[in-house]
């Protein structure tokens, strides 16, 4: 489990490292997609299963999450937690 001080740094929250040192991430809505996938391409499966069929389009490299899932008609909050859920699972 990763440890509760955080910080923010352009708009991304980033907690500290956790006791196993792994650097733990937390993905939230306002984050650009271009920027999600260069911190791990593997999130690209995540997106697409989860209606982001556009994740390869040049509008990711500068749409937050959110918006690109108002756009597609996905539910953001939705979508971020699919996101934070694969996250975690790679932190196990």
């Amino acid at each position: 489990m990763c440890s509760k001080e955080m910080c923010d740094q352009e708009n991304m929250e980033w907690l500290q490292m956790d006791k196993g040192g792994k650097s733990c991430r937390k993905i939230t809505k306002d984050m650009i997609i271009g920027d999600i996938l260069r911190m791990d391409p593997e999130m690209a499966g995540v997106l697409v299963a989860g209606g982001m069929h556009c994740i390869g389009c040049p509008s990711a490299q500068m749409e937050t999450i959110e918006e690109a899932a108002l756009v597609h008609g996905i539910e953001p909050d939705l979508l971020v937690a699919r996101v934070n859920a694969f996250v975690e699972s790679k932190q196990a």
